[in-house]
């Protein structure tokens, strides 16, 4: 591997992968939406038009991260078109073109969603029917569908991988608010919350991403993917508490109350997040790779908050 495009080379996640392979002396084609900086390409808004030859020159493996992502408050008349548009024909116009220009591998980063919402008897699997509750949900299963067609008419060596929720340093969204709740004390009333959540640490994911782009035995295979250490709601919050050097500001209210309270406020989501379960099996990537997480879970939370401190010092 020597020189490997990676899309939404600027986010949270590409950032990271990008630095990540300079520092194993690998080249990265950091690709971008809007303005780039120096060391960046622009190719433009990511659709069934977009042309990648730019960027695609010499490149031996894509690595796919730029994506319309879920979002919580939808403005889009059509949502289910808008993801499409961006998630899934725009993932398989750039596989089809990485074909026509060499390309080895692709990688793509799909989602947990794909398999569904939440779990109850037992974790998620590779094995499991595939279940999309929302539309970028199904856009991403769409764009996995596409892309085993793609591999199988060309020979690109498709990897997918479908990850849970992701934190570590850059994180935003409903983890970052969960940071400044717990780093304001805010009371929570989670305490009796006994559910159980994978996560996926940003150190674990670089790292798995750079094995999917290599490894000889993982080419054609969709993998699910956690740090492999489940927690609950409630715990979660006490070792981001520690992690801060505070104690919890928690306490208890019924889940069933907690339920009807997000229903009245139009919170069901975010409800089922703090509240359900969501567990991954990642045992089949470890058995295929032999990868082992560099970072644990408590060590990707102290990461977290002490570049969160650094934020907002």
């Amino acid at each position: 591997m020597n020189k490997v495009l990676v899309t939404g080379a600027n986010g949270f996640v590409g950032r990271a992968f990008c630095d990540a392979l300079e520092q194993a002396g690998i080249q990265p084609v950091r690709g971008v939406r809007g303005s780039a900086d120096f060391n960046e390409t622009a190719v433009g808004d990511i659709n069934s038009a977009t042309d990648w030859s730019a960027v695609l020159s010499g490149c031996d493996v894509v690595v796919h991260l730029a994506a319309r992502v879920h979002v919580m408050h939808e403005r889009d008349t059509d949502p289910l078109a808008a993801f499409r548009a961006v998630n899934t024909a725009g993932t398989l116009n750039l596989a089809r073109q990485s074909a026509k220009f060499g390309v080895r591998r692709f990688v793509f980063l799909s989602s947990i969603k794909v398999n569904g919402e939440a779990t109850i008897s037992a974790p998620f699997t590779e094995a499991d029917a595939v279940q999309p509750q929302d539309p970028y949900a199904l856009s991403k299963w769409e764009a996995e569908q596409g892309l085993q067609q793609i591999a199988a008419a060309t020979g690109l060596e498709v990897v997918v991988l479908r990850p849970p929720l992701i934190y570590g340093p850059g994180v935003k969204a409903n983890f970052r608010s969960l940071l400044s709740w717990v780093n304001h004390r805010a009371p929570l009333p989670l305490a009796a919350v006994d559910n159980r959540r994978s996560m996926l640490y940003l150190g674990n994911l670089v790292d798995a991403l750079l094995v999917c782009a290599e490894h000889p035995d993982v080419a054609g295979k969709t993998y699910v993917l956690s740090d492999g250490e489940d927690i609950s709601t409630s715990d979660l919050i006490g070792r981001i508490s520690a992690a801060f050097g505070k104690h919890p500001c928690l306490w208890a209210l019924p889940e069933q109350w907690l339920t009807i309270l997000a229903r009245l406020v139009g919170k069901q989501a975010e409800a089922g997040r703090l509240l359900g379960s969501l567990q991954v099996d990642s045992s089949r990537f470890r058995h295929d790779t032999g990868w082992v997480p560099p970072f644990t879970l408590s060590q990707g939370i102290q990461q977290t908050v002490d570049w969160y401190r650094g934020e907002c010092s």
